[in-house]
């Protein structure tokens, strides 16, 4: 008898400079005697369509996209969930039985379980400050949103980026980087690149007020200078590297079955935090 081939996931996006979903999901699947493996796919655009088919044959069980594609694959997926659709991007695919795609966000789940685990926070009440107005801005906007958070306040250098959000997300306040009140915000969240792809703090911490706490999306490296500065100030403040094995856990848990593998993928992909710095 021919042994069933092993199954397949695989995170496409352009340019894929990091292997750490690969180290998790690779480290799960043998944990838990999984004959599967997660690949890295990187394409041109005119490629992705043709992925998309491929990926609705039998030995798969889904893929994650990561930028440019996670609008641009809507639109050739089966079906979308509502919490994708509101926050406009889709970041993890599964297959059903029958060969349907369905696209699901886990960047918004992943976020608030990671608020909880490292700041001992919940979203519900929390008047927060949203620094960003991108894909990641607009999955942490809505999970505050969703959340039951008192306000939440995007805050970009553009204000129609801003307001932009704000029309897609209901509840969200646009606001700008210069102009925002930190003063009554207890949470700040970066969500750019700041710290990672460009040097400094997108805002200064001496704008928050004694008891707010930091969350930053950045976990290459896994302190920023923004961190820095709110522990220097004896602020809670955690990274985004909770955020990372949270949402894998979760897209995981959809593919498998398997309700948790946290411990797992934490210890695969310590390494590579550790070893890695920003470019």
């Amino acid at each position: 008898m021919t042994a069933a081939p092993a199954r397949r996931v695989a995170l496409i996006g352009r340019p894929l400079r990091r292997r750490h979903s690969q180290a998790m999901h690779d480290a799960a699947f043998a944990a838990n005697g999984i004959d599967a493996r997660y690949e890295l796919r990187e394409l041109e655009p005119d490629r992705l369509a043709g992925f998309v088919a491929e990926a609705r044959g039998p030995e798969w069980l889904g893929f994650q996209i990561t930028a440019p594609y996670k609008r641009e694959v809507m639109a050739l997926l089966d079906e979308v969930e509502p919490e994708a659709r509101a926050i406009g991007a889709v970041n993890s695919v599964t297959r059903d039985p029958s060969g349907a795609l369905v696209g699901f966000n886990t960047d918004a789940p992943g976020f608030a379980a990671a608020v909880q685990r490292d700041l001992g926070l919940s979203l519900a009440g929390l008047r927060v400050v949203v620094a960003g107005a991108g894909g990641a801005a607009h999955a942490v906007a809505h999970a505050a949103v969703s959340g039951g958070a008192a306000e939440v306040r995007v805050a970009s250098r553009a204000a129609e980026s801003a307001r932009a959000l704000a029309e897609r997300i209901p509840g969200v306040v646009p606001d700008t980087l210069a102009g925002v009140d930190l003063g009554a915000a207890d949470l700040l969240v970066n969500a750019t690149t700041v710290g990672m792809l460009e040097p400094g703090a997108v805002v200064a911490p001496a704008r928050l007020r004694d008891g707010a706490a930091v969350f930053d999306l950045v976990y290459v490296p896994l302190e920023t200078e923004l961190l820095r500065a709110a522990r220097a100030r004896g602020l809670r403040a955690a990274g985004g590297a909770s955020m990372l094995v949270a949402q894998a856990v979760i897209a995981f848990r959809r593919w498998t079955g398997v309700a948790d593998v946290t411990g797992v993928m934490t210890e695969a992909v310590e390494p590579l935090l550790a070893g890695a710095q920003a470019p």
